[in-house]
C-alpha cells in the first residue's frame, strides 16, 4: 500500500498542470482608476474538446461551458485587486461553482496616449474543487510585456503556475505563454489573433503530444454599452481542445 501511495504522489508531482479554463485572455496595461469598480464576464465553450480526464474524477471540457464573473477594484494608479468566481456547466446540464480566485495586478509602466511600451505583473491565488483542478490550491505569476499605439497592440504574458497542495512538486512550476497581436480596422474595433502555449513544468518541458497549443482569431469591440472581446480557437497540438469559442464582456457598473 505504501508503494501505491508513493507512486500516486510521484504521478501527481510529475503530471502536467491541469485546471479549469475559467478565463482565456492576454493581459495588457488595462487597469482600473483608483476607487473604480469593474465587472467582466468571461465565457467560453468547447464544442469539440478533450473528453478523457487527465486525473481521476476530473470534469473534462468537451461540450461544456465555463462562465466566470471577475470583479475588480482600482487601489491606486498602478495597483488593481480582483476576485474571480468561476462556474462550470457540463453537457448534461449540471452546473457548479468551481471555487474562487484572488488576484493583484501591478502595472508600473503604462503606455502613454501617443503610444509606447508597458510592463507589469499579475499575481493570483486560487482554491478550486478537485473536480476542476488537480491541485486544489494553486498560484500564478503572470508577467506582462507589450507595446501599443493608435493602430496596433502587441502583448505577451510569460506565466508560471504553482501547484500548492500537498504531494505536488512546488519547485517545478508550470510554464505557459499567451501572445496577442491586434490591429485597428475601424473606430473602436480591432481584429487580430491570440496564441496560448502550455509547455509543462520548467524543469523538463512536456513532450509535444502533451503540450497545449491553441490559436485564436479575435475581435475587440470597445464601443457601445457592452464592450467585448470574442474569439474562435483551434487547437494545434494533440493535447489541445479542437475547437473553443470564447468571449469577455465588460459590464458597466
Amino acid at each position: 500500500m505504501r508503494a501505491g501511495l508513493c507512486a500516486a504522489l510521484t504521478l501527481a508531482a510529475a503530471s502536467a498542470h491541469a485546471e479549469l479554463e475559467d478565463e482565456i485572455q492576454v493581459y495588457t496595461d488595462d487597469i482600473n482608476k483608483p476607487g473604480q469598480f469593474g465587472l467582466e464576464l468571461h465565457v467560453n465553450t468547447t464544442p469539440d474538446g478533450r473528453s478523457q480526464p487527465d486525473y481521476a474524477d476530473e470534469v473534462t471540457p468537451n461540450h461544456g461551458t465555463r462562465l466566470t464573473a471577475e470583479f475588480s477594484y482600482g487601489l491606486s494608479d498602478t495597483f488593481e485587486a480582483g476576485l474571480y468566481l468561476p462556474t462550470n456547466f457540463e453537457s448534461n446540464g449540471h452546473a457548479d461553482l468551481a471555487g474562487y480566485k484572488l488576484r493583484l495586478k501591478w502595472i508600473p509602466l503604462q503606455a502613454p496616449e501617443s503610444g509606447g511600451g508597458f510592463a507589469g505583473v499579475n499575481v493570483e491565488w486560487g482554491n478550486l474543487q478537485k473536480r476542476y483542478s488537480q491541485s486544489r490550491q494553486a498560484a500564478e505569476v503572470r508577467t506582462i510585456f507589450g507595446w501599443r499605439n493608435e493602430d496596433w497592440l502587441v502583448s505577451v504574458n510569460p506565466t508560471f503556475g504553482f501547484d500548492l497542495s500537498p504531494g505536488f512538486d512546488r519547485g517545478n512550476p508550470n510554464f505557459d505563454v499567451g501572445l496577442k497581436v491586434a490591429r485597428k480596422v475601424a473606430e473602436g474595433v480591432m481584429l487580430g489573433g491570440e496564441y496560448y502555449a502550455d509547455f509543462g513544468g520548467v524543469k523538463h518541458f512536456s513532450s509535444w503530444n502533451e503540450q497545449n497549443h491553441t490559436l485564436y482569431v479575435t475581435a475587440d469591440v470597445d464601443k457601445g454599452p457592452l464592450p467585448f472581446n470574442i474569439g474562435i480557437g483551434r487547437g494545434i497540438s494533440p493535447a489541445a481542445d479542437n475547437w473553443t469559442v470564447k468571449a469577455i464582456f465588460e459590464v458597466p457598473i
